[in-house]
Formats: C-alpha cells, structure tokens, sequence
C-alpha cells in the first residue's frame, strides 16, 4: 500500500460496517484510525481502535467518515459530520425520510463538503458494463426495466420496510442506467410476516420518455435473487448482479408469407451474447471513487442530491401502496 494521504473513520459495525473496515483497512492512500460502535466488546481490524461515540472519532483526527449506522441515525450522524467540516460517505439510504435527507444536503452544500451516499449497485461490473452499452444505443430505445431482488428477511434491518431497505437499489440503478427520471408510481405492499414494515412491494411505474419500469422486491423467499432486465428496440440485456454476469438477447427477424400477419411488427428469438466483464468487487470500487473525490481527483460517486431524489421516490411508492393510487412524483426537488 502506498503511503497514506487520508485519515478515515467509520460509524458502525454491523453486517455492512465490517464489510467497510475491511475495505478501508487495506484501500490505498487511506488509513482507518478509528470505529465508532456502541456495543461493548465490538472489535474492528487489528490495530483500530473502536470507540463509544462520534465525539471521540472526531478527536482522532478525521478527514472522512463512512457511515454505516442504522438509517434512523444518519441525520444525527451526517449533521454532526457537515458540522465538523468532515466529508463523508453515507450508506444507502440517505435518511430514513425525505425532509431528513433535504437537511443532509442542505448542510453538506453548505459547508462545501464533499458527499456521497452508499449506493453499491452502481459500481456492479454487470450494470456499468449496461449502462455504457445503453448509452452507446446497442438497445435502441429503452422501453421497459423490470428488476427483481428478493431473499430472506435480513434480522439487522429494523427501522425501515423492503421499500427504503431494498427497493432503494432498484430505483437509483433503473434512473442511473437509462439517466431517466421517474414521472409516477403504483404500488402494492404487504407485511406477511407481523413485523412493524413493509416486508413485500409491487411496484410500476412511469419513466421519462414513456419508458415502463417494474420492480418486485421482497424479505420473504429463501431464493436470493438480484436480477435486471431492459427490453428495448432491438432486444433485451439481462444483468445478474450476484454474479456480475451481462447477457444480450437480441430480436431476430420474424419473416411471414402471411400478408396480415406482416402487418403485426413482432420479433422472434435472435443471437445471444453473454459478455466477458472484468469483475472487481463493486464495495473497493466504491471507496475507490469516493477516496479520490476527497482528493480532488475525478470521480463517480452517487450525490447526496441523487441520494435525496431516490428517498422521494421510495417516499411516492409508500404513498401510493398506503392510498391504493397512482403517485405522480413530485420533481421540485429532482438532480
């Protein structure tokens, strides 16, 4: 590892705080000095201290924070770090609503701060590898997305539903592959297992360019599944983000003698291209980017903007399920 040029620090050691400190524990020009978790006994990598508070992290000396605390928490958190004019990288969701994650932006804009939100998806080598494929316009025009991300009910999650959780995931990689904005959104949810939230959501929903989106999400089947599929004018990508694995399915010609069955436009089944894709673990290429964003360097990482739009989103399908209604999607405050 080359020498370190940036003190990091960590808030939260749970299933996905781990997998943070692993990461910032060996990521390069950066030095993990310090964890803040509140259980006692909690233990991080050798040699990093785990502290009881932000207080004592702050006082270890830090240039950015990762916050991988319940999402209850991350307004407290986020705005103790704007405060402190500490940069940080906040795990998906943004907030647990979005009046909370307005106020997260509004500070870290404030202060001139850079932020980011934990949206892991984006860096999967399967959907970069579709995004770049979509906007080179190897699909024509996009004309459905459906996504599919089911499996057990994870027992760490207890202070927001499958919506804000899980459902998150789909509606940030659906607007960031077709750089699409959503116009409305029906939903259906449903709490089968006597827990507090939603554990199961239906949705469809309307994008720009009349472009469908659906996605089912759910806690409740022991198939694990992470699957994303566009369709459009020239055929279909599917992408399988627990494999990193991109597949093409392409529309071949339907030739008919049949003069009425000529004026149907339909397509019938063509070439099907699996892809090779350099596969990197989609959590360093995450921290990659938003280390290099701390240094000033160019980077891609998912705004607290972004992350705010994707909570009002997550906010219209709960409306939508709770009023049995098509929700428009208010755009005041859209990237």
């Amino acid at each position: 590892m080359s020498a370190a040029l940036l003190r990091a620090g960590l808030v939260g050691l749970g299933a996905m705080g781990r997998n943070h400190a692993r990461v910032l524990s060996g990521l390069a020009e950066v030095e993990l000095v310090g964890i803040v978790d509140p259980v006692p006994g909690a233990r991080g990598p050798s040699g990093v201290p785990v502290v009881p508070s932000l207080d004592a992290l702050l006082e270890l000396g830090v240039d950015y924070v990762v916050v991988a605390c319940p999402t209850a928490e991350h307004e407290t958190v986020g705005l103790a770090l704007a405060g402190a004019g500490v940069a940080a990288l906040i795990e998906k969701p943004l907030a647990h609503s979005a009046d909370a994650a307005a106020r997260l932006v509004e500070a870290f804009e404030a202060k001139g701060l850079v932020a980011g939100v934990g949206h892991i998806e984006r860096y999967n080598p399967a959907l970069q590898s579709l995004r770049a494929r979509l906007e080179a316009g190897e699909l024509g025009e996009i004309y459905q997305v459906v996504t599919r991300r089911q499996g057990p009910f994870p027992a760490r999650i207890a202070d927001v539903g499958v919506v804000k959780d899980l459902a998150t995931h789909d509606i940030d990689l659906t607007g960031w592959v077709t750089q699409q904005d959503y116009r409305s959104v029906a939903a259906h949810t449903s709490r089968r297992s006597g827990r507090e939230h939603e554990d199961m959501v239906v949705v469809v929903a309307e994008l720009e360019g009349q472009t469908m989106a659906n996605h089912i999400v759910n806690w409740l089947s022991p198939l694990k599944e992470r699957c994303t599929i566009v369709t459009g004018d020239l055929g279909c990508f599917v992408a399988d983000t627990l494999t990193a694995d991109l597949t093409f399915y392409a529309n071949g010609a339907v030739a008919s003698e049949w003069e009425i069955s000529r004026n149907f436009r339909g397509v019938s089944e063509g070439d099907m291209t699996r892809y090779a894709i350099p596969r990197r673990e989609p959590l360093l290429v995450e921290h990659e980017a938003f280390r290099d964003a701390v240094l000033g360097r160019s980077a891609d990482i998912v705004t607290l903007r972004e992350g705010l739009r994707t909570v009002e989103i997550s906010e219209a399908v709960l409306r939508s399920a709770e009023t049995g209604s098509t929700t428009k999607v208010d755009g005041a405050r859209r990237p």
